[in-house]
């Protein structure tokens, strides 16, 4: 009798702390990620690119209506579609004299959205909405293969000159699709045009920003021509080392400046449905052949589960420069995305994130925002946008302007 009520008492205490585990197993579970706010600056709300690959503008006027904000301005709504119809236009130009040796897409750039506001102006959405083909949102996968195929059959074309009349064709296409730009409009009971509206009510001057770096393949404090498919402008940027790099988004944050960030979004560590961008410690790349054949065994959602772990902070790999530069050159690390870095917040374990303002709607986790790691930001930034008073002056003495 006495082993059978041992038996029994030693069955219902294992049960006890089976269920005690399993409790604060579901409990870590579901901590997830506590962040702890340290830089939150002001900025417009959440808007959505669909289906076009535009988020280079987006991201861009994202950045000019918080700073808009930042000089106590209320901030435009802009058009993002007004400086997408003018970098079309002018990219199929030059497309056209370089024979095709040209990227030649919808892709863009910070620069892109720079340069319309200086050569362009500027147009409110209410003035531009760029959707006069039968859609509610954007949906460029027509538009952009027909403005392809038109271009490409301009050069291909067998009269060996090109017509006076091809610029003209290619406009009529970009206002089928994304309408005429008005030469004047009505803004608060008052008419502008593009430039007059840029001038006095942005009030934004072009110059007041640049674009920084982080590569080996050039020499740092000098700038140079990013070599990315989507720079068809051959914009500069300056090239910096990497803690640098890092030092002017802290600076620029802290000193009420958002961010401006192109970068790769491909990684299986960035999920925008979770609002993580993180650098996981192991990887395939990195496991050994012994390794790597275990974790190969698994599906594709396992993997997902196993290595990139969305329910709380993980460790992370440490990044260098060469990490990086390997990155860039291996085109592991590619122009995907651009996005708004708009704060700063750690985690519960001290981690630095970036808060950053993406262009997919609001429905993820954090409304349309997500938290990239300091590792993460360091690995895959491509290129950053800032306001160049940001600069810390002991950076600034030594970049040849």
């Amino acid at each position: 009798m006495n082993s059978i009520l041992r038996t029994s008492a030693l069955f219902f205490a294992a049960l006890f702390s089976l269920s005690v585990l399993a409790q604060d197993e579901k409990k870590e579970a579901k901590e997830g990620y506590q962040f702890e706010t340290i830089v939150d600056l002001p900025t417009t709300s959440v808007k959505d690119q669909n289906r076009s690959g535009t988020c280079w503008s987006f991201s861009g006027v994202s950045f000019l209506e918080s700073e808009m904000m930042r000089m106590g301005k209320d901030p435009v709504n802009f058009s993002e579609m007004f400086i997408v119809r003018h970098c079309y236009a002018d990219k199929a130009g030059k497309y056209v004299r370089l024979h095709g040796h040209l990227n030649f897409g919808p892709g863009g750039a910070f620069h892109d959205v720079l340069y319309v506001l200086k050569n362009y102006g500027a147009l409110p959405e209410e003035a531009y909405q760029g959707l006069e083909y039968g859609e509610d949102s954007h949906v460029h996968g027509e538009m952009d293969e027909v403005l392809k195929n038109y271009v490409d059959g301009v050069i291909e074309n067998k009269n060996k000159r090109i017509s006076t009349a091809w610029q003209e064709g290619f406009d009529g296409i970009l206002n089928a699709y994304l309408g005429t730009t008005p030469e004047t409009f009505s803004y608060e009971g008052k008419n502008y045009s593009p430039i007059e509206f840029a001038n006095e009510v942005v009030g934004l001057n072009a110059d007041d920003y640049i674009q920084v770096t982080s590569f080996t393949h050039h020499p740092f404090y000098e700038p140079f021509i990013i070599e990315v498919p989507d720079n068809w402008l051959w914009g500069e940027v300056y090239n910096v080392k990497l803690d640098e790099l890092m030092e002017i988004i802290n600076n620029s944050l802290e000193q009420g400046y958002t961010v401006g960030w192109a970068t790769d979004v491909s990684e299986k560590g960035f999920s925008h449905r979770n609002g993580v961008a993180v650098v996981p410690e192991e990887n395939l790349e990195v496991l050994d052949d012994t390794e790597r054949s275990r974790w190969e065994k698994l599906s594709e959602e396992e993997l997902q589960k196993q290595l990139y772990s969305f329910d709380g902070p993980v460790k992370e790999k440490e990044i260098t420069q060469e990490l990086r530069q390997m990155g860039f050159d291996n085109y592991k690390t590619t122009d995907d995305h651009g996005m708004h870095i708009v704060g700063m917040v750690k985690d519960q374990n001290g981690t630095v994130y970036y808060k950053v303002k993406n262009s997919w709607n609001t429905d993820n986790k954090y409304d349309g925002y997500l938290y990239a790691s300091e590792n993460f930001v360091k690995l895959k930034t491509i290129s950053i946008m800032i306001h160049k008073d940001v600069v810390p002056k002991e950076l600034n003495e030594r970049i040849e302007w």
